[in-house]
């Protein structure tokens, strides 16, 4: 034990006869372990605010609009526009077998909300129960609405956390009634905010049931009876959702009788395709700015080598000397390992504890629309310090190594 102690502190003297030397090394350690870090970080923390932003829509959401039917010959629809009809939904929640949940949507944008306290304009969404699966509504207070708010054609609202603001100003909503185009409706919920700075859509919405929505607020287009705006669906899981897709496709052409292939007859907005596709870019971005910085980590190394092959070949004649008087073949390997070791791990943990004070400054600071703040990621934390103290201790020992082999004499002799 005290010969490890006193090999410790060799070592450590060593290092602080060398303190410019040893100083820039540990710099340039620091440097590439904190910016390989913050490198990473700025990748994951972009990838993380993407996900948190697609989270406010909903999970796994797919959305599918009526587009124009392309001019066939002999088909009298060619080149019109057509509209999704409730029909429709109904023949999708019968037929279809790959989806988790389904939502027909109405929406009106010129209905006007008129409260004792206060009026505005919304939109207006008229949806199925099932909305809230395929959806992020959450409930503030109150309630959502349920199968027989749709079924008995009830007169109530859920109320999104924007329009409080101007229907009921200061006021609880919940179980008091407002007018929509002069029709009474009752308040059973309103939505919590939704959305990191509360600026998505939803907290500007009153949603009613569909049914209700289609008796009093159908939409104005011409022979439209029972039109829909669009559908809202939910695959049963991710790897099913292009065969979900498919489904509902060759369940809607069929009913307006043209082909499921035509690529103009749908407009589909499919998020989990979206989704894979941006995590594609992230996982590009966090290659290059991984390479990046692992360039910045190869230099800090490259220090570490060149510092340790030098001090090894200063010290030859020490080795020498060292050995005349005693000290054997481990205890030589050891020093330098020592050295090279410490090196390594304290300017590498100085690099991670800067990187970590500066992500938590960061942290303080509202970040960009669609940004997270940098965080740390263990993993690349581990990976760069071992890295960096394998190259330290290969480094050190290699020509340690050599010079220990020699016999006293002739590492004495060398200059």
């Amino acid at each position: 034990m005290n010969v490890l102690f006193e090999i410790v502190r060799q070592s450590l003297a060593t290092l602080w006869a060398h303190k410019l030397r040893s100083f820039l090394t540990m710099f340039g350690i620091a440097w590439g372990v904190g910016s390989l870090l913050l490198l990473v970080g700025l990748g994951e923390g972009f990838r993380s605010g993407q996900v948190r932003n697609l989270a406010t829509l909903g999970q796994d959401i797919m959305f599918i609009f009526p587009g124009r039917i392309p001019a066939v010959a002999g088909n009298l629809q060619s080149g019109q526009t057509y509209h999704f009809t409730y029909e429709d939904y109904l023949a999708i929640r019968k037929e279809a077998r790959t989806l988790r949940a389904l939502s027909p949507v109405v929406n009106r944008e010129d209905i006007r909300a008129v409260s004792d306290y206060g009026s505005t304009n919304g939109q207006v969404f008229g949806v199925s129960p099932e909305y809230n699966q395929i959806r992020t509504v959450p409930i503030g207070t109150g309630r959502w609405l349920n199968d027989q708010d749709n079924t008995e054609h009830r007169r109530v609202a859920v109320v999104g956390w924007e329009l409080l603001k101007n229907v009921f100003p200061g006021r609880p909503a919940v179980g008091a009634t407002m007018l929509l185009n002069g029709v009474r409706f009752d308040v059973i919920g309103v939505l919590a905010k939704v959305g990191k700075d509360g600026n998505n859509g939803t907290n500007a919405r009153i949603f009613v049931p569909v049914e209700t929505m289609r008796n009093l607020f159908p939409l104005k287009q011409q022979n439209s009876e029972g039109a829909l705006s669009f559908i809202n669906y939910r695959p049963l899981n991710k790897a099913e959702h292009l065969q979900s897709k498919e489904e509902i496709h060759q369940i809607i052409a069929r009913r307006h009788g043209f082909d499921p292939k035509l690529e103009d007859a749908f407009e589909d907005w499919d998020t989990i395709e979206n989704s894979q596709r941006v995590d594609k870019i992230f996982d590009a971005m966090d290659y290059f700015l991984g390479v990046v910085g692992f360039v910045t980590l190869a230099l800090g190394a490259i220090g570490i080598v060149n510092i340790m092959l030098v001090s090894v070949a200063e010290r030859t004649r020490e080795i020498g000397l060292r050995k005349a008087l005693g000290a054997t073949y481990q205890n030589i390997l050891t020093q330098f390992f020592i050295e090279g070791a410490f090196l390594t791990l304290f300017s590498g943990g100085i690099g991670l504890l800067i990187s970590t004070v500066f992500v938590t400054l960061l942290a303080q600071l509202p970040a960009p629309q669609g940004f997270d703040t940098p965080r740390i990621v263990p993993m690349s934390a581990v990976a760069a310090i071992l890295s960096l103290a394998i190259a330290g201790i290969v480094a050190g020992i290699y020509p340690a190594r050599k010079a220990a082999l020699l016999a006293p004499v002739e590492a004495m002799r060398q200059e």
